[in-house]
């Protein structure tokens, strides 16, 4: 995307936050409010936290036209950066940041809920959410939809340019030891749980362990292939494939730039993950109808397809997806991939306190060589 979609686990202490926030006090029931679903939404106002470039910029001025909601964007550029606003006045509910929609990715919606920060979804407000995929109930952080509602959704893998790469790659070891003639041509992401994606896949193991003996293992491959990187790159891998300054890289699918003849997207044969990014009612939101409304219009298939279109990813909304120009589907080969496809991916879920060692790993893998 054109935006930046920087996303990680959570903090030290964030984690610990939400792990004592989800104790006994967290853990009680977060049932939803009362909601009249004839309020006069044109006396409620909006406030939005979103990544920059996620949304059409003329977002505010449709849905004031077209709802009579005044809505004023704000931007986080990650997921940690949300989390610590949403976060910063205690468990239950009793946080007011202000904001009444927040774009976080899945596990962070996952925490936000089992902190009792999240206002349960009410499906009756929103009858868009007919538009999504059936496969888009089915998310492990949030089987349902009961909190969340998905905006965005893809995968990881490897994007690669086919005329500097000989052997087209098939596993994450074609990226963790590449042949000599790809060594300081590949770059890696160092967000914390796609940093240990690739070697805890090639490894094996599942993308949400919290075994210590699986982690130091994929600490030891991922200190090994540090040796062979060009760089750690989150966010202009693409620019550095498109210049042939590197051959091969882990990448988001949408940020590969498959629409130049040179590039592919291809997901190893010992899987990748299922990312999702998603809006959320906060719970301390005073205009919980207008929030309802505002995700209803977003699920409109004119709206939502402009995220496939112009961030170039996959949106999980099967009418969204119908309408797209089929010149942009032939031109970037990961917007084909099916919600079937996308549901053999393993849903990254929230992971609570055992996040830290994510961090940990993280750290180490950094300061290591």
């Amino acid at each position: 995307m054109r935006g930046l979609r920087a996303v990680g686990a959570v903090a030290a202490g964030l984690a610990l936050f939400l792990v004592t926030g989800c104790g006994e006090e967290g853990s009680r029931s977060n049932g939803p409010d009362a909601l009249d679903p004839k309020a006069d939404i044109t006396k409620q106002s909006l406030t939005v936290s979103i990544w920059d470039g996620y949304s059409p910029e003329d977002l505010p001025a449709r849905v004031k036209d077209d709802l009579g909601v005044p809505v004023k964007i704000a931007h986080h550029a990650t997921n940690e950066e949300i989390m610590a606003k949403l976060t910063a006045g205690g468990a239950g509910g009793d946080s007011d940041s202000g904001i009444d929609v927040a774009f976080v990715s899945g596990q962070y919606a996952q925490a936000l809920n089992e902190a009792g920060l999240l206002e349960p979804i009410h499906a009756d407000l929103i009858p868009n959410l007919k538009n999504l995929y059936p496969e888009a109930q089915k998310l492990a952080y949030d089987k349902g939809n009961t909190f969340s509602v998905p905006y965005t959704w893809g995968t990881t893998g490897i994007c690669y340019r086919t005329d500097l790469v000989k052997q087209p790659p098939t596993s994450w070891n074609d990226l963790l030891n590449p042949p000599p003639a790809l060594k300081k041509k590949v770059t890696m992401m160092t967000t914390e749980r796609w940093l240990a994606l690739p070697a805890l896949k090639a490894l094996g193991h599942s993308v949400n362990t919290t075994s210590d003996q699986e982690l130091d293992a994929a600490r030891t491959l991922l200190l090994k292939a540090k040796k062979n990187l060009l760089a750690y790159d989150d966010t202009t891998f693409g620019d550095r494939l498109t210049k042939g300054e590197s051959a091969m890289a882990e990448a988001w699918d949408g940020w590969c730039p498959t629409s130049d003849p040179k590039i592919e997207f291809t997901v190893p044969k010992e899987g990748s993950d299922l990312w999702v990014d998603t809006m959320v009612v906060l719970k301390s939101s005073k205009n919980k109808e207008a929030a309802h409304a505002l995700i209803n219009y977003i699920l409109d298939p004119e709206i939502h397809s402009w995220a496939a279109e112009n961030i170039l990813y996959k949106v999980p909304n099967k009418a969204a997806m119908e309408q797209l120009d089929p010149k942009v589907l032939e031109a970037n080969a990961p917007l084909r991939m099916t919600p079937a496809e996308l549901l053999k991916g393993e849903s990254i879920v929230d992971v609570g306190e055992a996040a830290t060692k994510y961090t940990r790993l993280s750290t180490e893998v950094a300061a290591g060589s």
